[in-house]
């Protein structure tokens, strides 16, 4: 089934995404907002500033304009940062064509109106064909076909079967789920126990300390998600146990590297400058710590962080608050 697609974002996971669609047999046009990084990659053909050393197939072509990677394809992705979701999908919407597919692929909550790129899209576009893939899936594994698994949710089953066709391939396994509000929350969340496992890890503690920290991390994160409507079976799913586990242990997340540097002693926003790509958990923190306040939700793990972020406490002291808390029995996590 080889389909004509659009990829609008060339970081790291758009370009690791072109490079297996157009693997697959599809046509890719991939476009950018960075005029220079777009030249780089036409000559290059390949993304050396974000995934060097994964050479490009054929089937990509570099788009000069958005309107050039929109315009005829049957699906749409979104590659770019959660924050600048709402921008570039108001950029592309005069392009949009109803029967177009979109998939976004950003993991994060908007900072000022604590939305969901899902939110998002339909706010706009209120007759969007909306699909996000999340899961456990380092760009730098994909891009070099190594085995992965992922999720497609979308409230309508159809489109979400579409988009799992399009994608699988024998190294990229995708099921599908209609919990788009689930997928969405943990994708987004799990990038602030990621942070602060890396604090962990950069204070020095041990193994017994990031599997607490992961553990209470998705308890929260599950609470958060059923109070705004999601599914409890997500969170044990790709999307929320699964992405969790992966950017929690590894070095390829963004979001653990950056945390590392914090638990050592750098100050934040140093960390995030340092480590040279968009850290999603510094910025999800502070929306996700206000749709808590609002939804009256309690998230000690991402009220610490947030306060340690913002300059209210440092790291010895979140760690003494959250092991210092009232005495719960285990059943109280998802409660």
């Amino acid at each position: 089934m080889e389909q004509k697609i659009g990829v609008l974002g060339a970081g790291s996971w758009g370009t690791a995404l072109a490079v297996t669609l157009a693997k697959k047999g599809h046509g890719v046009r991939l476009w950018d907002i960075d005029g220079k990084h777009l030249a780089e990659l036409a000559e290059n053909r390949e993304n050396r500033r974000y995934l060097p050393e994964v050479p490009f197939p054929e089937g990509i072509e570099i788009a000069g304009e958005p309107e050039a990677a929109i315009a005829g394809r049957d699906l749409i992705l979104f590659s770019v940062p959660a924050q600048h979701f709402r921008s570039a999908f108001s950029s592309a919407l005069p392009y949009l064509k109803p029967e177009q597919a979109v998939v976004n692929v950003a993991k994060g909550i908007e900072q000022k109106s604590l939305s969901r790129m899902s939110e998002i899209a339909w706010e706009l576009w209120p007759q969007v064909k909306y699909a996000v893939l999340s899961g456990p899936s380092h760009a730098e594994e994909v891009g070099r076909f190594l085995p992965t698994t992922v999720v497609a949710a979308s409230h309508d089953e159809g489109l979400a079967r579409y988009v799992q066709d399009v994608f699988m391939t024998e190294r990229l396994r995708v099921y599908t789920n209609g919990d788009v509000t689930g997928v969405e929350l943990a994708g987004a969340l799990k990038n602030i126990i990621a942070l602060g496992a890396g604090i962990s890890d950069g204070m020095g503690f041990g193994d017994n300390a990031k599997a607490a920290l992961m553990t209470r991390g998705i308890a929260e994160i599950t609470r958060l998600g059923v109070r705004l409507g999601a599914a409890p079976s997500t969170f044990s799913g790709l999307a929320g146990i699964g992405d969790l586990i992966v950017t929690c242990t590894s070095m390829h997340s963004r979001n653990r590297r950056c945390g590392i540097m914090i638990g050592q002693g750098m100050k934040p926003e140093e960390a995030v400058e340092k480590v040279g790509m968009v850290v999603e958990g510094y910025y999800t923190t502070e929306a996700a710590y206000a749709l808590a306040e609002r939804a009256k939700v309690e998230m000690p793990i991402t009220a610490e962080i947030y306060k340690l972020l913002k300059g209210f406490g440092d790291a010895e002291s979140a760690v003494a608050a959250l092991m210092g808390r009232e005495r719960k029995g285990e059943a109280e996590a998802y409660s």
